[in-house]
């Protein structure tokens, strides 16, 4: 089965990555970068050589969205997205074939315990399953 492992993240905790810190959210480090990005890369080979890995990315901060949404007669509008400081939003994903949920959930929660600056909270990691389409 196909799933989509999704990472959640703010405007503010792309910012303290970055090395801004802001109330509740602490400026990260070189170093905790670097454990961040290791522990990720450790992940991904993990999921890679089990020939669970599909695809996954890291997305762009929230001020970098784009948004399509409809005008009052219909047409639709392009627009900057409308994410503010605490409006959590999809930081990152993997497509993951798992043989079951409990893999699957095996692997969100490895990905949960990745490692942050003290006094940040941990990033939400939430599971969904791909639906197919029925046979022809």
């Amino acid at each position: 089965m196909k799933y989509l492992v999704m990472i959640y993240g703010t405007q503010a905790d792309y910012e303290a990555m970055g090395g801004k810190a802001s109330p509740g959210t602490p400026a990260w480090t070189e170093k905790d970068l670097g454990a961040m990005f290791q522990f990720m890369e450790a992940v991904n080979n993990d999921l890679a050589e089990a020939g669970e890995l599909v695809d996954g990315q890291g997305l762009a901060e929230p001020r970098q969205a784009i948004v399509v949404t409809s005008g009052a007669d219909g047409s639709s509008v392009v627009s900057d997205g409308p994410f503010g400081e605490s409006k959590e939003v999809l930081a990152g994903y993997w497509v993951l074939d798992c043989a079951s949920d409990e893999r699957v959930t095996e692997i969100a929660k490895r990905v949960h315990q990745c490692p942050v600056p003290e006094g940040t909270r941990p990033s939400e990691v939430v599971i969904r399953q791909i639906m197919e389409a029925p046979p022809a």
